[in-house]
């Protein structure tokens, strides 16, 4: 037996003997096939060592950084895993296992194995910017650069090291010196991807498109197939305004690489913009298959549910993404968009929801000097004007009035216009205003030396938190007055706005202390552009024997307390009908989810008629069918309130607890028909059924209204930039005093 035994383990040995010469050989010989490209020669070379012998260092490492290579990532991890447990002295197998780790999201882990490696060769660069990859990918954005520089510290003709480096400053948003950092690598090696893909990201950032797209088109030179460069030009045309480019760069990327993020979540905005949430939410749970925590794609399903009407669960998608990231400064501007729009929020956390804004994304801003200024009080003033949509956009019928009535002998009028999108409103506010700035070619950082250098001494903000806006331009100060005003007058939330300019309707006096901004009292909130000439219309009931309702406003508007409410009031007029107009209703998943729950309350489908895009003198001209508008509520119609009642039809509308649910009642009682205004649901209803019952009373009133409009203070467009220009006097006058005492 003894011998036996014996025998057996000579030969064991004699094998094992014969498999390692045999892994001498074959070993080198894995290594030339994997150094020319040839991985399933190195691959098949490695496996034939491992099968004599299962744990050979060398095949198990030089198979797990093949594997690594070739994306098949879950496989490397397990090789270098067992590499790395056979000799756990090895530094480079330490890196190449923790950069397995890392192409599989386990930072972490990957960041361990980084350091073990550099605890065991200090002077290990390509090891200290994998860590710092790391660590950006961990958000530790200083701690990276810090590694990087290791690096570069140990070999100063690096080029990969001050790429990675580049892209932990560009995503610190020190774009200069990430610009720097690219060039650099640049120097030292003109044809490295990554430091011109972080070239052409750095000029997207600063907004040099055209810089942007060499560097990434030089990039795509050295790698026509590199989907991730494809998508970032996709981004710059989106940046660009040029949507059917950057759709097509989409689809091009998408088609290299199907699951590409930064592609589906461009494919799923520009399709957005065109109106197709179907298409949108495809893309965008093709997001969240594959990254459950992307904050980017869960705030987009948040917009598509906002889209159709459903804000409770577009808020719980919002928060969903803040939990990822508390301080993704999209996703917190959407939420608190939308909250103006869900049923019984208060005040009180309507503001607060703005001060985390500002707690998060704004106080973390630099505040700028401001250097002298002349403090005559009475001298002639320079008035900025920020907006997105200084175009073919409902809030431009807001403002046009006041650009359009300025008295330019006191007043100085700059317009800051931060869309790519021109059109022949454009045009007619460019044409209305002493100086234009094109400022969607400008970070906020330029724009503000920009507005430093025109010297404004009031800067209006046109938008509030709505899309589009530079809050963060704001946050830095870059004038001695900061107004909020027109575009959304429910508060920001910043200290540094001075004033809001509203209503007392709007914002009562018992909620003003909860706002950050001094409330300016108008006339009303806003006012509107003076209709086109078109022929009055006489009572359409008085033809059709039933009563038409009019909704001329957006599906996210029609809350289910409004829907409720007015399938009520039509179910009290048999025979009426409601028509709702908006652009939103070409869309069918919109159109027919809106008629699906008028049916669900007991509302045929034959009493619903939908009209989507039209010009706007087409949308004018179809009030001529309505004889009452129906408000709805929470979020009340703003322009298009004005526009009902500009062409005779009264608007029905009560008073709720925020800003935004008080904004249709305060327009209603300007122009005074303080009997159209409820305080509750059933006041709503009672004064739509009573006037539902008095046909002449409410054809007087259709002729008289149009009038009424134009008498009244906040409908007469000169009056009202009067009482504008009034405000911005006194806050300049105050100014001056506090200058001049301080």
């Amino acid at each position: 037996m003894q011998s036996s035994v014996g025998s057996r383990a000579f030969q064991n040995a004699r094998l094992q003997k014969q498999a390692r010469k045999r892994a001498d050989a074959l070993l080198p010989a894995a290594v030339k096939a994997y150094r020319e490209g040839r991985h399933p020669e190195a691959q098949a070379l490695c496996q034939q060592i491992l099968q004599d012998l299962p744990h050979h260092f060398g095949a198990l490492h030089l198979l797990g950084v093949s594997e690594r290579d070739c994306g098949r990532f879950d496989q490397a991890a397990l090789l270098l895993t067992r590499a790395v447990e056979i000799d756990p002295r090895l530094a480079e197998a330490q890196s190449d296992l923790g950069l397995a780790l890392f192409r599989l999201g386990r930072y972490e882990e990957a960041r361990a194995r980084y350091e073990r490696a550099i605890a065991l060769r200090p002077n290990f660069p390509t090891a200290h910017t994998h860590l710092g990859n790391t660590l950006t990918s961990l958000f530790r954005f200083e701690e990276a650069i810090s590694a990087h520089d290791r690096a570069i510290a140990l070999k100063p003709d690096y080029g990969d090291a001050y790429a990675n480096r580049g892209m932990a400053l560009l995503l610190s948003s020190r774009h200069e010196e990430a610009g720097s950092s690219f060039d650099r690598a640049l120097s030292l090696q003109p044809r490295l991807l990554t430091a011109l893909f972080g070239k052409g990201l750095v000029s997207m950032n600063l907004r040099n498109f055209d810089a942007a797209l060499a560097a990434l088109n030089a990039a795509l030179a050295i790698n026509p197939h590199a989907a991730a460069v494809i998508a970032q030009r996709g981004r710059v045309y989106q940046e660009q305004g040029k949507f059917e480019e950057a759709e097509a760069e989409f689809d091009a990327a998408l088609a290299l690489e199907p699951l590409l993020e930064d592609a589906l979540r461009g494919k799923a905005t520009v399709t957005l913009v065109r109106g197709n949430i179907a298409l949108a939410i495809s893309f965008i749970n093709k997001m969240l298959a594959q990254n459950p925590n992307s904050e980017s794609a869960w705030t987009l399903l948040g917009v598509c549910s906002a889209m159709q009407g459903d804000i409770a669960t577009a808020i719980a998608h919002y928060d969903r993404a803040l939990a990822i990231n508390p301080s993704h400064e999209d996703a917190i501007t959407k939420k608190i968009f939308a909250l103006d729009f869900l049923p019984d929020v208060k005040v009180k956390r309507l503001q607060a929801e703005r001060k985390y804004w500002w707690h998060a994304i704004g106080s973390r801003l630099p505040r700028l000097p401001l250097g002298e200024r002349d403090l005559d009080p009475d001298r002639r003033l320079v008035v900025g004007y920020v907006s997105s949509d200084f175009r073919d956009h409902s809030a431009a019928l807001g403002f046009l009035p006041i650009l359009r009535h300025h008295d330019h002998q006191a007043f100085d009028i700059v317009a800051y216009s931060c869309s790519p999108v021109r059109d022949a409103k454009t045009e007619l506010c460019r044409s209305l205003v002493d100086r234009w700035v094109d400022a969607w070619l400008l970070t906020d950082d330029k724009l503000a030396d920009q507005i430093r250098a025109d010297k404004v001494d009031i800067l209006v903000d046109l938008s509030g938190h709505s899309a589009g806006h530079r809050l963060t331009l704001f946050a830095r100060k870059p004038a001695p007055i900061q107004v909020s005003a027109i575009g959304s007058v429910t508060g920001t939330g910043l200290p540094v706005m001075d004033y809001l300019l509203a209503d007392p309707v709007v914002i009562p006096a018992e909620v003003r202390p909860l706002f950050a901004e001094k409330i300016y009292d108008l006339p009303s909130l806003i006012t509107i552009e003076p209709p086109p000439t078109l022929p009055p219309s006489p009572l359409p009931m008085l033809r059709n024997g039933h009563v038409t309702f009019g909704a001329f406003n957006r599906i996210d508007k029609m809350s289910e307390p409004a829907l409720t409410l007015w399938a009520k009031l039509m179910a009290a007029t048999p025979g009426s009908i409601i028509v709702v107009k908006n652009h939103s209703m070409s869309d069918p998943l919109l159109r027919d989810g809106l008629i699906a729950r008028f049916v669900a309350h007991g509302i045929a489908t034959d009493r619903v008629r939908c009209a989507g895009k039209t010009t706007r003198e087409e949308h004018l001209a179809m009030f001529a069918e309505i004889d009452i508008a129906l408000d709805p509520f929470p979020q009340n119609g703003g322009i298009s309130t004005w526009e009902s009642l500009q062409m005779g039809v009264p608007v029905v509308t009560k008073l709720g607890g925020s800003p935004s649910a008080r904004a249709g009642g305060a327009i209603v009682k300007a122009v005074g028909l303080d009997g159209w205004v409820a305080d509750d649901d059933e006041g709503y209803l009672a004064i739509a059924l009573k006037f539902c019952s008095r046909p002449a009373e409410l054809a007087a009133l259709r002729a008289q209204l149009p009038a009424m409009v134009a008498n009244s203070a906040a409908g007469n467009s000169a009056v009202y930039t009067q009482h504008v220009e009034q405000g911005y006097r006194t806050f300049w006058r105050d100014y001056c005093a506090r200058a001049t005492t301080s």
